[in-house]
């Protein structure tokens, strides 16, 4: 498959009248002879009625399916990057299906363990890993702990003089890789905050180090290049880099790490789980790679698996400039167009297969100019105030991502399988803002 450019940091720029690309809906959407959308057998706009909106919807078994793929692919090594969407559910799920869970929190952690997880198959990331969070994951016998620095190994040198734990750990590598993606989540270049760089020596002095520490157990190395990459070439770039450092040191674990980028406009196509997995394993062959090779999809798990349900409730035309949709959420449940100018597609649940000949820019109800979900948006001609208009592809980064910015609340988290649908996560109220304030 040819790679196609990453979306982050371009424009979703209307190309004429067309359907929603049905590419970008969840596996299990369907349109009924009203031209309604369902998804997991459940009417779209029935759940914008019963739950309310904004309101996240994902194909349940979209989700199963995309961590079968992961696991078919790698087995125990398989890894669900919880960052991209976490909740209880999401980690009951993953772990149903056979995948581990990364977690990069004390938070991520507390969740997974809460939801039941076995620690054994939890791998815990971060960057700047606090004492406290470190005590957390040791005391849960979490799988891999992910060492990023030698600040880090100084805590679990400290750690173990307290205790005597040992727990297994990875090091995270940079392999000097400059994926093609947005600047703020490429992570494999020599210039990152994470990890020990190959190029400059720093990743042996810590492989010589861990290995003479008595308080961890080194399993084998870690590496990450960024997320929302398309071009599968570049991880063949890292598995040579990797390879290159890791056949001499002989350990038996050795991560690639995730950041598959999939299709979230027009036009965009993407590699599925199962061809970057081929292409990391023809990588790996090629390296004489011995070691156990593990991933860790996130985006490509979830985001596809999603929707957001949004009612309009403002059309401002502004004669000769441009046409503004307001609708009830924004940047508080999607901050990727703020963050990253990630482009989105747009359309209304009640006639998914119209021709969308309306070019509005689709903003959210914050206290922001900037507060915008899609720039250039194409819609069906005779939206209206009360609509209920949805995007695409949102089942990454927006939940895991989103905040209280206006005290706007939370949504609530919809999964959808054979018809039904169940709450995973309740929409906030006006009190639990007041939950953590002390007035």
């Amino acid at each position: 498959m040819s790679p196609s450019p990453s979306n982050e940091a371009s424009e979703n720029v209307a190309s004429g009248p067309s359907p929603l690309p049905w590419h970008l809906l969840p596996d299990n959407a369907s349109v009924g002879p009203n031209g309604r959308l369902s998804i997991g057998g459940c009417d779209v706009l029935d759940l914008a009625a019963e739950f309310g909106t904004p309101l996240f919807v994902y194909d349940e078994d979209h989700l199963r399916s995309r961590c079968r793929d992961a696991v078919e692919a790698f087995g125990a090594h398989a890894t669900y990057a919880t960052k991209a969407f976490l909740c209880q559910a999401m980690a009951k799920l993953a772990a149903e299906e056979g995948m581990g869970l990364d977690v990069a929190s004390g938070g991520e952690l507390h969740v997974c363990l809460a939801a039941g997880v076995s620690p054994d198959r939890l791998v815990f990331h971060g960057n700047n890993k606090s004492l406290t969070e470190l005590r957390m994951a040791r005391d849960a016998k979490v799988g891999r702990i992910v060492v990023d620095s030698f600040d880090e190994l100084d805590r679990l040198e400290a750690l173990h003089l307290e205790d005597g734990l040992v727990p297994s750990i990875l090091l995270r590598i940079t392999p000097g890789v400059k994926a093609e993606t947005h600047e703020y989540i490429a992570t494999g270049q020599d210039d990152s905050k994470f990890g020990f760089t190959v190029s400059t020596g720093v990743a042996k002095q810590a492989v010589d180090r861990a290995v003479e520490m008595p308080g961890v157990e080194l399993k084998g190395l870690h590496a990450h290049i960024g997320s929302q990459v398309f071009r599968i070439d570049s991880f063949a770039a890292a598995v040579k880099v990797l390879g290159q450092f890791a056949n001499p040191l002989g350990l038996p674990e050795l991560v690639v790490g995730g950041g598959l980028g999939v299709a979230y406009v027009e036009g965009e196509e993407s590699a599925s789980i199962a061809q970057w997995a081929r292409a990391i394993r023809q990588s790996v062959a090629e390296a004489n790679i011995e070691a156990a090779i593990g991933i860790e999809p996130g985006r490509a798990i979830a985001a596809g698996a999603a929707v957001t349900l949004y009612t309009v409730g403002t059309i401002k035309q502004l004669p000769g400039i441009r046409t503004y949709v307001s609708v009830d959420g924004g940047m508080s449940d999607n901050p990727r167009p703020v963050l990253y100018g990630s482009g989105y597609e747009a359309f209304l649940p009640r006639a998914v297969t119209a021709n969308r000949t309306f070019e509005a820019r689709i903003v959210g109800k914050h206290c922001e100019s900037g507060d915008l979900l899609v720039r250039q948006a194409k819609l069906p001609q005779d939206v209206a105030v009360g609509d209920i208009l949805a995007t695409p592809v949102t089942g990454a980064y927006g939940h895991s991502m989103g905040s209280n910015y206006n005290k706007i609340l939370r949504p609530p988290v919809v999964f959808c399988r054979d018809g039904n649908a169940r709450v995973v996560v309740r929409r906030e109220t006006l009190d639990d803002l007041l939950t953590t304030d002390l007035g």
